[in-house]
């Protein structure tokens, strides 16, 4: 069994290696991960010197057998608490939904290894091999019990609205938890709790942590972000050169060639940075030399700027801003004539230290009926949507896409409804800027 113990630290030890060495993003769900890992490596080591000390109770002194023992038990409920804790924020990342059994996950965690200190530790010896057992063993089998219960009731509740192949890795995490807990239960000489932990925690790592796998998707996000930049919307284009040579028949003057100059700018600005990351007043000048565009075609249409001086380096995703006010002038003031005013507002939010918010205020029509909850469910359940190449909703959807890869799954977009018409796109953003900038 020893042997066993010394397999799943390596291979759990290589895992871990493999983890930390690829880039990623420390959001709340990979930093319990880092966590569970070394935690996970730590009960491991524990587990295999108790094998080896339970099994020479006649050579070990007493003391260091209990307390190694202690140790293990300690470990053990500290990991599948951690494993509860996992499950937790991926359900409220699918969900939304905040996690409401963390006080009493934390009591009886606090609880369980006040009782892993100080119960006394009995153990039981046989000819197929010794084990501890009594009050003091069975914190383990309790703890398991509990947290696979609150995991379980996590993943019953939101079944429907947590993604299949995420449902489907805790799903199985959680079987072979129970299939191994109750195997252990009925032999308890087997010595195999790590083995089933160790499975839960590749689960884990190979469906939903591999490196891999993040990889593929920022290149997915990264292709979505390049196809949004190559394309200009064809009317937008038609009209903007028609517009040019209206212009040019009735006036040969100055002003067709800053309105040339005005395409030129837009088409430069667009094309010239390949980062995923810009500065916003870069994003800015960008969106700018499109408002001049749409403004100078539509003369009844206004655009105003409130931005946080403060905030002008600050990193934002490329080509963020342009798609969201596109789609305020098709879908909300298109139906008023383009009579009205798009407004840009950018400072640091009030309710997150380290965030802004970033909002375009349309006076726009609103939603229509029906598209209020459409859009809703779009932007929630955002990681659900099959990449896109066509249809009316491949800019809401690519921003949400791009702000909860690059920004954390925290940050993100959402729409409101304006007292006095016309909706609100609110960006919530990480304030971070380049190495070197204040």
């Amino acid at each position: 069994m020893l042997r066993m113990e010394i397999a799943l630290f390596l291979i759990l030890a290589f895992v871990a290696f493999v983890y930390f060495s690829a880039g990623r993003k420390h959001t709340p769900l990979h930093k319990i991960f880092s966590v569970l890992l070394i935690a996970m490596l730590v009960h491991l080591a524990f587990d295999g010197a108790t094998i080896y000390t339970v099994n020479h109770l006649d050579t070990v002194p007493l003391p260091l057998n209990n307390l190694l023992h202690r140790l293990f038990i300690g470990s053990m409920v500290l990991v599948v608490y951690l494993f509860y804790q996992y499950i937790a924020i991926l359900v409220e990342e699918e969900t939304g939904k905040s996690r409401r059994l963390d006080l009493a996950a934390r009591i009886y965690l606090a609880a369980a290894e006040l009782g892993a200190m100080l119960l006394p530790v009995h153990y039981a010896i046989t000819e197929q091999g010794n084990y501890s057992d009594g009050i003091h063993a069975n914190v383990c089998y309790v703890s398991m019990a509990f947290y696979l219960f609150l995991c379980v009731w996590l993943l019953l509740r939101s079944w429907k609205q947590i993604d299949r192949k995420k449902r489907f890795a805790i799903g199985a995490a959680l079987a072979i938890e129970v299939c191994v807990s109750f195997l252990q239960g009925i032999n308890p000489t087997w010595l195999i709790s790590g083995m089933g932990l160790t499975l839960m925690t590749l689960s884990f790592y190979l469906t939903l942590e591999n490196p891999d796998i993040l990889r593929a998707e920022l290149t997915e996000q990264k292709m979505s972000m390049l196809y949004l930049k190559s394309q200009v919307n064809p009317h937008f284009l038609y009209n903007t050169l028609d517009t040019i040579r209206i212009q040019a028949q009735l006036n040969d003057d100055k002003q067709v060639a800053d309105l040339l100059m005005q395409l030129v700018d837009f088409f430069r600005l667009s094309v010239k940075v390949d980062r995923q990351m810009v500065a916003l007043d870069d994003e800015l000048e960008l969106l700018e030399a499109y408002m001049e565009l749409m403004c100078y075609r539509y003369p009844e249409l206004a655009c105003s700027y409130d931005i946080d001086p403060d905030l002008g380096g600050v990193l934002v995703p490329n080509f963020i801003l342009q798609p969201i006010v596109e789609n305020s002038l098709l879908h909300g003031l298109k139906n008023k004539g383009y009579r009205g005013e798009v407004r840009i507002v950018a400072q640091k939010s009030e309710q997150h230290h380290d965030r802004m918010e970033i909002q375009v205020v349309d006076t726009g029509s609103g939603f229509s009926e029906g598209a209020k909850a459409k859009i809703e469910e779009l932007l929630l359940h955002y990681d659900k949507q099959a990449p896109k190449l066509e249809g009316n909703s491949i800019g809401i959807l690519n921003v949400q896409k791009r702000i909860k890869l690059l920004c954390g799954r925290d940050c993100g977009l959402w729409y409101t409804e304006n007292a006095a018409g016309g909706l609100t796109a609110h960006l919530l953003l990480p304030i971070t800027e380049e190495e070197g900038e204040k």
